[in-house]
């Protein structure tokens, strides 16, 4: 397609004329446009325009100057847009469409909310939420910028000040932050806009947050910290805590047991309940507390220099639901829903995708999967998904992706095998092909997977309902199906495995820590000295380290999880509390260690939130995680609740 002409516009436009002044809707979608197609000198006669198509193009950018003041309907979809500022030139805009446009992100999302006052929907959803959500970021954010330039003058001469005025902006882009990772596009900014009118004042004048005097935020903020600042949807419904845990100094929990750290003193983790969010419903019901939730996952901050970098987003999955949630704020960032399924697991990768231009982009991208057999792979920026394996003829019980292959993907099914797939990487319509690599069979159900620490591309352990198996998972090996090379056993003398493994995971390169073989324990265990002593056997006492005291119930299916880098094992328990263990004066301990199980750090016991008026007096917690660096904490319940926690 070439440049526009009038002649396509009256041919295209109505109603029908011969004057592109009275042309009052434009329909332009389809025509392979490309950015410089779109002539501001040609458009800006159509001084009456209200509702303009430029779907399925090839559009990069929007021209700045198009003249369209009276525009009220844009749709954009299935482009390649990568920015959306210049869309402030149509101050009465209601109706917007971007769906499709891969490169888009949350943060262009909020973007549009502050730039387009008058939104009334964005690709075709209720705007207001965002709308409460902007709300919410720009007034912390403006309080955020105003104290620092208070805090930056202060410590300078009036003649000082002037000259350092210029590097203010630098500086709060440098030093402000606030929300997740994913917003850090949109939070920076907003604050290089505010810094930039606190400069031009002299600091006189103070950013307006342009902010309704009965804000969402401002309510909040008269209520106790542990609700959500914002919700994006509806059904997010918020949970308060119940009014004595509101008022309590330290809200954590009742600490049980006694344990003694290395230098003899008890470990200090001070853990607050932040939210309690309901953000699973079925049919978005207020009133499901039924729904249980599985499995949560947090995503890595893919960070350049930065190896190990985490972010406080996580995804979390139940139901026929996908959430990702802000953990700082608990804004239930992206919804991703499925009607019929039902999600079981969630695992994160990056990706770097070449657009049509040549650019290279980062996406993350997160797996999930569960009921149906089949691994949606979501974009969740973009908020699409981008592709659908069909893994499995059963159910998926759980998937994790390689530590060192980022296209890599492990899925583990209820039709006894897993798979190894290399998702690859997104074509130019951002589709993904899959290959399958392995398929590894077991004898039993696989629960967990967890590639081993210290060689990941060469051994995959697996907690089934059996007993725990490895699996040689080297590449450069002819065979592409495989049986069990060793099962595990996890007390001396004993022949037959046969005992349920539901959790599993490494501690540090060496150290597993696993549950289900005792009731009432977590077993610390040797990697590498269990290894060490195989010989030829295909059946192997696992070397012992330590053994964690733990709820004594009979339920299976808790999961438990690690902070390797902070040496901290976690798992809920049949009563909705989360049992913390530091095992680092563990690990670090001569031998032999104790052979009584040793006490949890600490027990957080369920807090009691109300939904609805009522106290959830009592909950199963299904699973619990937190980011690498032990910041947040989040538990999922079969009482379709999500329970976050913040470290201070």
């Amino acid at each position: 397609m070439g440049p526009l002409s009038p002649r396509l516009l009256m041919q295209r436009g109505r109603p029908k004329s011969d004057r592109l002044g009275k042309i009052r809707s434009l329909d332009l979608s389809g025509l392979k446009l490309l950015s410089e197609h779109l002539d501001p000198k040609l458009l800006s006669r159509l001084t009456q325009l209200q509702e303009l198509d430029l779907s399925n193009n090839q559009l990069e950018t929007l021209p700045a100057n198009l003249g369209l003041s009276h525009l009220r309907i844009l749709r954009c979809a299935n482009n390649q847009l990568g920015d959306v500022t210049a869309l402030c030139q149509f101050p009465q805009l209601e109706e917007l469409s971007l769906e499709g446009n891969p490169f888009l992100t949350v943060s262009d999302n909020l973007k549009v909310s502050f730039l387009l006052p008058k939104l009334r929907k964005v690709n075709g959803k209720d705007a207001s939420f965002t709308s409460c959500q902007v709300e919410s970021l720009n007034r912390e954010l403006t309080s955020r910028v105003t104290a620092h330039w208070e805090k930056f003058m202060a410590s300078l001469s009036p003649e000082e000040a002037k000259k350092a005025q210029a590097d203010f902006v630098s500086s709060a882009i440098r030093d402000v932050h606030y929300g997740p990772e994913s917003l850090s596009e949109f939070t920076q900014w907003r604050v290089c806009m505010i810094s930039e009118e606190l400069v031009a004042s002299g600091g006189t004048q103070r950013p307006e947050a342009d902010i309704p005097e009965k804000s969402l935020k401002a309510t909040i903020a008269q209520e106790p910290r542990a609700r959500p600042v914002a919700l994006k949807r509806p059904d997010d419904v918020p949970l308060n805590l119940s009014p004595n845990k509101r008022v309590c100094t330290s809200p954590l929990t009742q600490v049980e047991g006694c344990p003694i750290g290395f230098d003899g003193s008890q470990p200090s983790l001070k853990l607050e309940p932040l939210h309690f969010l309901q953000c699973h419903s079925k049919n978005n019901s207020p009133e499901d507390l039924e729904t249980q939730l599985w499995a949560c996952a947090f995503e890595p901050a893919w960070e350049e220099g930065c190896p190990g970098a985490t972010s406080q987003t996580v995804a979390t999955c139940g139901g026929e639901a996908v959430c990702v949630i802000d953990c700082q704020t608990g804004i239930v960032l992206h919804k991703y829903k499925a009607p019929g399924e039902e999600f079981f697991s969630v695992a994160w990768t990056a990706l770097t995708v070449v657009t049509h231009t040549g650019h290279k982009k980062r996406w993350s991208v997160l797996a999930a999967a569960g009921l149906r057999g089949q691994v949606r792979l979501l974009h969740v920026r973009a908020g699409f998904c981008c592709g659908v394996i069909r893994a499995h003829k059963k159910a998926i019980a759980t998937l994790c992706f390689s530590p060192t292959h980022e296209t890599h993907l492990f899925t583990a099914s209820y039709d006894k095998r897993i798979i190894l797939w290399d998702i690859g990487v997104p074509n130019q319509d951002y589709r993904f092909q899959a290959s399958q690599l392995l398929t590894l069979d077991t004898t039993s159900t696989p629960l967990r997977l967890c590639p081993v620490a210290s060689c990941p591309d060469a051994y995959l352990l697996a907690g089934c309902e059996g007993g725990c198996c490895c699996w040689d998972v080297r590449l450069d090996q002819p065979q592409k199906k495989r049986v069990c090379e060793v099962e595990f056993v996890f007390s001396e003398g004993s022949e037959a495995p046969g005992q349920r493994v539901d959790g599993l995971a490494f501690v540090n390169e060496d150290v597993v820590a696993s549950k289900g073989s005792n009731l009432g324990t977590i077993c610390l265990w040797s990697w590498s000295q269990t290894w060490a002593g195989r010989g030829t056997q295909s059946t192997v006492a696992v070397v012992i380290l330590a053994q964690l005291q733990w709820s004594p119930t009979d339920l299976a299916y808790f999961s438990l999880s690690t902070c390797p880098g902070k040496g901290i094992v976690l798992c809920g328990d049949e009563e909705g509390s989360v049992w913390v263990y530091d095992v680092r004066h563990i690990l670090t301990q001569q031998p032999p260690l104790p052979a009584t199980p040793q006490a949890p750090t600490q027990i957080l016991k369920w807090p009691q939130p109300q939904a609805l008026s009522h106290t959830v007096t009592k909950t199963m917690v299904n699973t619990v995680v937190a980011n690498p660096t032990f910041t947040y904490l989040t538990a999922l319940t079969d009482s379709n609740i999500v329970a976050i926690w913040k470290r201070h």
